[in-house]
């Protein structure tokens, strides 16, 4: 199963705006791919499994609650951000990343599906002097040193049912990049959410501030 479909499998309750959003990704990725390389080649047959799917696994983890600030470090082309605010449209999303053409995607893709919600910045993550109630990324880089880029990043007041934290995908054996983190984590199996050999070893780790 690919397309929309796949997503309504696990996300059954969406509403129509939701769908229409969702199903007009492929489109509008499709058409910028044509022109910059923002996701790769290989993935584009399964475009709504490996990117879309994966980015929502954040979504299984934590439901967000309406007024949630949340900052996507090196989003690329847009995710998990984009997915996300999808999802959760009554929730702020800022989206940054080092390269500037992938955030032209970002706000374009963002625009097309009319997503009030994304704003995206040409920037590296150090710089960004806000504070959110999440950080979301997709293994941009290894644990230790995301963990210096989002310092000082978080809200103190926590409003949701995890406490403000770091979400993040990643794949593989873990222990040797988390061996230094001394904060309180958590793994979540992504198969224990979605089917598929692509999700075989992939989790979220949540970081608590």
């Amino acid at each position: 199963m690919e397309g929309i479909e796949l997503i309504l499998q696990y996300f059954p309750d969406l509403t129509e705006k939701q769908r229409e959003q969702f199903a007009d990704l492929e489109i509008l990725y499709n058409d910028w791919n044509s022109q910059i390389n923002v996701i790769s080649r290989k993935d584009t047959d399964n475009f709504y499994q490996r990117h879309v799917l994966h980015s929502l696994a954040i979504a299984k983890v934590m439901s967000f609650k309406d007024g949630s600030k949340i900052l996507d470090v090196g989003t690329g082309g847009g995710f998990p951000g984009i997915p996300l605010a999808i999802l959760y449209p009554e929730c702020d999303f800022l989206l940054v990343d080092s390269i500037g053409k992938k955030i032209k995607v970002v706000n374009h893709v963002a625009q097309a599906l009319k997503l009030t919600n994304v704003k995206g910045i040409h920037e590296r993550a150090e710089k960004i002097d806000q504070q959110f109630d999440f950080i979301v990324s997709r293994a941009v880089t290894a644990m230790p040193k995301f963990l210096n880029w989002t310092k000082g990043k978080f809200l103190k007041e926590n409003k949701n049912d995890l406490k403000n934290g770091i979400l993040y995908l990643k794949g593989g054996d873990l222990s040797e990049e988390m061996k230094t983190v001394k904060k309180a984590v958590q793994y979540f199996d992504i198969p224990d959410f979605f089917e598929g050999e692509f999700f075989e070893t992939k989790k979220v780790v949540y970081v608590r501030n």
